[in-house]
């Protein structure tokens, strides 16, 4: 059964632009992951600071495979571990198990 992960980012204004261009330059960093079925980066259009990073997996495993690798080095940093400013003020790990889908019908 795959699941979804949802991290709940909660964006300044001023740092928009930085978490947008943070996450284009990974935009392939997830891709070749096992187990990885789908990526989304949703920024708010009104109301809210609140950005939401959706990605599907086959498993809980694949996804626990990816945070301890792939994941977790590339939030490591660059020379001598130093991490750059977080451009999110607080963030939330939602979880999901896919009960039901559907996409549009073929004709």
């Amino acid at each position: 059964m795959s699941v979804v992960k949802i991290n709940v980012l909660t964006v300044p204004a001023e740092q928009r632009e930085t978490l947008e261009k943070r996450f284009a330059g990974r935009a392939h960093a997830v891709e070749n992951s096992d187990g990885f079925e789908w990526f989304e980066l949703l920024r708010p259009v009104e109301g809210t600071d609140t950005y939401l990073v959706y990605t599907r997996w086959r498993d809980e495993a694949a996804f626990q495979a990816w945070m301890e690798g792939p994941m977790k080095q590339a939030h490591q940093g660059g020379a001598e571990g130093e991490r750059p400013k977080p451009a999110s003020s607080a963030s939330e790990l939602w979880s999901f198990e896919v009960v039901q889908s559907t996409g549009p019908k073929s004709e």
